[in-house]
């Protein structure tokens, strides 16, 4: 009976792309490591994290010296982005006069989690693109496109904070709703097209990575703007319990979660372009299963990504999961 359950849900899912390619996106994360892929890039944005806020207070003491209120102001209304967060950090934040040793303390540690951002996210999507290791930076390389790709992280988030800023200051609920919110979506869209697209040494176009940029530019703000309320039960007792430690658990898994959303819909890039879709739907569970043309496209591309050297010739072939004759289905 649950056989045959089964078998009827996978005939629907291969023939009705509403089901199927959601299922083909879950599988494909799976094949892809995608919790090991997105938890990298989350312990390099949480290192990379405080050094930044150093670096901003530091500059923000440089600057506005003389008015310590406005220090405090500017702060509150960038740790914003930080939702429930925010006003825990805010209370551990207080304005100073600049520092150079503070300055150079973190711009060093910023480099460090940034260039490792940069680093786990090139290395995810030259996974899910399954772009051959020896078409793949060299370690050079890939630490100057790493450079430019935090730089042009770091000017979209200059971008959107400025943004909250301005909804941070505006009178109006109404004015941050019909015009910050909607510019923050598109400038945050914006961004991830342009590290989907030159994060990864497969040829893509920008057309290729626009629906996933999309989805993730609006999902990431909406997680910004109601994150409060995902949050708020697990986050209230942590704090009260562990106090520091809970808000530190509870930016950990804020990050986490952010970065989870940005990978799948990476995915949803990959799965869309390569037509990586339908999966049969026991394929992660058993070897006894009819494998569509999906699947061979997807565990043939796995295989030659592993190749090493341009002289290597990496075949791929499959077998029928019970060959009558011994021959087998050349991918």
């Amino acid at each position: 009976m649950l056989s045959r359950t089964v078998a009827r849900f996978d005939a629907y899912q291969r023939t009705h792309r509403w089901i199927g390619f959601p299922v083909a996106v879950v599988y494909k994360f799976v094949d892809d490591q995608g919790v090991y892929l997105t938890a990298l890039i989350a312990h390099y944005a949480f290192v990379s994290l405080f050094p930044l806020l150093l670096i901003a207070v530091t500059i923000l003491g440089f600057v506005l010296q003389n008015d310590p209120e406005l220090q405090q102001r500017l702060i509150a209304a960038a740790l914003k982005q930080v939702p429930l967060l925010g006003p825990e950090l805010g209370d551990q934040v207080t304005s100073f006069g600049g520092s150079g040793i503070g300055l150079v303390i973190g711009v060093v540690g910023t480099l460090f989690g940034g260039l490792g951002v940069a680093q786990a996210g090139q290395n995810a999507l030259n996974t899910m693109w399954s772009v051959p290791r020896n078409k793949r930076p060299n370690p050079v390389a890939a630490r100057l496109r790493s450079l430019v790709l935090l730089a042009v992280f770091g000017t979209g988030v200059l971008a959107t904070t400025v943004l909250t800023l301005i909804g941070g200051f505006s009178n109006t609920d109404l004015l941050n709703a019909a015009l910050v919110i909607p510019v923050s979506m598109a400038a945050n869209a914006a961004l991830f097209a342009v590290l989907f697209h030159f994060g990864t040494t497969h040829p893509t176009r920008l057309r290729d990575v626009a629906p996933g940029a999309v989805l993730a530019g609006v999902v990431v703000h909406l997680l910004q703007l109601f994150g409060v309320y995902l949050l708020s039960s697990s986050l209230d007792r942590s704090s009260a319990l562990y106090g520091l430690f809970g808000v530190v658990l509870g930016l950990i898994t804020w990050i986490t979660l952010q970065a989870t959303v940005v990978v799948f819909c990476a995915e949803i890039d990959v799965v869309r372009t390569r037509r990586l879709w339908p999966r049969a739907l026991l394929t992660p569970f058993t070897d006894d299963v009819d494998l569509t043309r999906a699947d061979r496209a997807a565990y043939t591309d796995y295989a030659k990504a592993q190749q090493h050297k341009g002289f290597e010739t990496v075949e791929v072939s499959f077998a029928e999961p019970h060959p009558a004759d011994g021959t087998s289905d050349d991918a």
